[in-house]
């Protein structure tokens, strides 16, 4: 997959009309865009096999699979569900609106295309999905995590701790790619949550009460916060393990080496975790660990992104004083 590393954006057209692929081509090429172009759903979704665009524009109307479809298809590809897909239909209907809006799209226009128009919308598309795309790298390293909704109620896009999260608290509705819906107990909650503020009129729009999900001696608390009127949603997860906590503080207080021993157990690390950290802890780098337990490096930083997020923690060095203080008896776990 080549990815688009220009200054210059680049646009994919979908569209079977040629005076309209013409018209488009001219006008964003004028405005410092690169023009990628496909006449049907199937050639667009090869292409997206090969580049990665900065934005979609799609005919609704298309011969063989119409462009709901196309666009369905697109956010079910993992390397390119976060490129924002613009619709170009004649149908404006209320009906055919809400389905581009439920297949992924965040916006649409109107034929017959104006060109000016089409241009803006792009520009201000791509600049705001270059700013939630910057976001979302520097949420990835952060202690919580974080799913936003777009103005349809659907995902936009999800930090991978937040898959991981929903995964093991919802595992009957688990994390699901941009564009398809939260587990139903999460929807459930939100929904009744938005007709009781409409309800309000508004009022106390950021004050919904957080989600409490619990297992074991974890829990996942998932607050709203509603950017306004017409906008998206932003959701904010955070995992606490307060009874572990409170185990290891006790048991290094007690000095209680066999409780120190256990004292990971609630973060539920595989063996293998469990190993990488150990090495962790004594001050081992990722190379060395991969050649102490027989695996690449790449798989020793994927083991730790798992640890970091189960632990709680943002950085190498804070989980390495969490191991470093924990002791590990002779069969397994972690050494002193």
């Amino acid at each position: 997959m080549i990815s688009t590393t220009f200054d210059r954006h680049v646009v994919l057209i979908v569209d079977d009309m040629p005076d309209n692929l013409s018209m488009l081509s001219d006008s964003l090429d004028e405005s410092g865009h690169i023009v990628l172009v496909a006449t049907d759903g199937m050639s667009a979704l090869e292409r997206l096999d090969r580049i990665t665009p900065d934005l979609i524009l799609l005919d609704a109307v298309m011969p063989g699979i119409d462009g709901f479809e196309t666009c369905r298809r697109i956010k079910l590809l993992k390397s390119v569900s976060h490129v924002p897909v613009v619709f170009m239909t004649g149908l404006s209907e209320t009906e055919h609106v809400v389905r581009g809006f439920e297949v992924g799209g965040i916006d649409y226009v109107t034929k017959p295309i104006r060109p000016q128009e089409v241009v803006a919308r792009i520009g201000s598309h791509i600049r705001t999905a270059r700013m939630m795309s910057q976001t979302r790298g520097v949420l990835e390293h952060a202690a919580h995590a974080v799913i936003v909704l777009g103005g349809n109620g659907l995902p936009l896009w999800q930090t991978s701790k937040a898959s991981i999260w929903l995964e093991k608290y919802f595992p009957a509705g688990s994390a699901a790619p941009a564009g398809h819906k939260l587990p139903a107990p999460l929807q459930l909650w939100l929904n009744e949550n938005l007709a009781r503020q409409r309800q309000g009129g508004g009022a106390d729009a950021d004050c919904i009460a957080p989600l409490v999900v619990k297992q074991g001696d974890s829990e996942l608390s998932i607050a709203a916060s509603l950017a306004g009127q017409g906008h998206g949603i932003t959701l904010l997860l955070e995992e606490k393990h307060a009874a572990t906590a409170l185990t290891v503080r006790a048991s290094k207080e007690a000095g209680d080496d066999a409780a120190s021993a256990s004292s990971f157990d609630g973060f539920r690390l595989t063996p293998r975790e469990n190993d990488v950290l150990m090495w962790l802890g004594k001050g081992k780098t990722n190379r060395d660990i991969a050649e102490i337990l027989g695996m690449s490096p790449r798989t020793v930083n994927k083991h730790l992104e798992h640890i970091f997020v189960k632990l709680g923690v943002e950085t190498r060095s804070a989980a390495a004083v969490l191991a470093s203080g924990m002791a590990q008896p002779a069969g397994g776990g972690l050494l002193q």
